[in-house]
């Protein structure tokens, strides 16, 4: 696995947290399939709940990438491993530093990756 192919996911990956930290529902939408599944502690979430989490401003404060891992699945589909680490922010307020493992599953659908699958 190249480093340029982890690098191309992970900026992908990244403006899914930037779209979080600037509290943008659009670029959220962008970057996720229609048919988007979330799985997380709060339960599964489709592409339009996912992002209108994001309709009132930013939901977490900072965030970096770490620990990154490829595995292509297929030509055009790739699951991407890292941890997160980040401060969430709950109704308007900062909370405490938080970490977590995420997995993600980058699909190509025409000539732009979208994600179509997300794990915390």
């Amino acid at each position: 696995m190249s480093d340029d192919r982890l690098e191309f996911f992970v900026r992908l990956e990244t403006e899914v947290w930037e779209a979080m930290l600037a509290g943008d529902p659009e670029a959220d939408r962008r970057l996720l399939s229609d048919d988007f599944l979330g799985v997380y502690p709060r339960g599964f979430e489709g592409h339009d709940a996912h992002a209108d989490h994001l309709a009132h401003g930013p939901v977490i404060e900072r965030y970096t990438i770490a620990d990154a891992r490829l595995r292509v699945l297929a030509d055009d589909t790739v699951l991407l491993a890292y941890r997160a680490d980040y401060r969430p922010i709950v109704d308007g307020t900062p909370g405490a530093d938080e970490a977590m493992y995420i997995s993600s599953i980058w699909c190509r659908r025409g000539t732009t990756w979208l994600n179509v699958f997300s794990q915390d």
